[in-house]
């Protein structure tokens, strides 16, 4: 009983400290466009399919098309343990295989027709 209370406690604390949500950013790796978007995915149901799904949803790319995820800079994402120690913000990149057509090239001149595509934004340099 006593073990179940802590248990209890701890994840109330957990979520009070955490929320119940993990923030995230995503993208795709592209020389051509760099920029992120966040995600937010609830922390009961970390697992890497549902970040995958939940990524290539808000891509717009087919889970299929994508080779590997990475936590930036250079930590492959590949298990449930992986995803469930990522802490909000944490930066995410999405590698696409390669297979004859080229789904970066149309994914980023995608994003030039959006209606929130600011063209002269893009062009800044800092």
């Amino acid at each position: 009983m006593l073990k179940k209370w802590v248990s209890v406690l701890l994840q109330n604390a957990f979520e009070f400290i955490g929320g119940l949500e993990l923030v995230l950013k995503i993208r795709i790796q592209s020389p051509k466009e760099n920029d992120f978007i966040e995600i937010e995915l609830n922390r009961q149901e970390l697992s890497y399919q549902n970040l995958l799904k939940l990524s290539c949803s808000e891509l717009g790319i087919d889970p299929e098309q994508v080779e590997k995820m990475r936590k930036l800079p250079n930590t492959l994402l590949r298990k449930d343990e992986d995803i469930r120690r990522l802490q909000n913000f944490q930066e995410v990149e999405l590698t696409l295989t390669k297979n004859g057509s080229s789904e970066l090239t149309e994914y980023t001149s995608s994003l030039t027709h959006r209606s929130c595509y600011n063209s002269n934004a893009a062009k800044m340099t800092y």
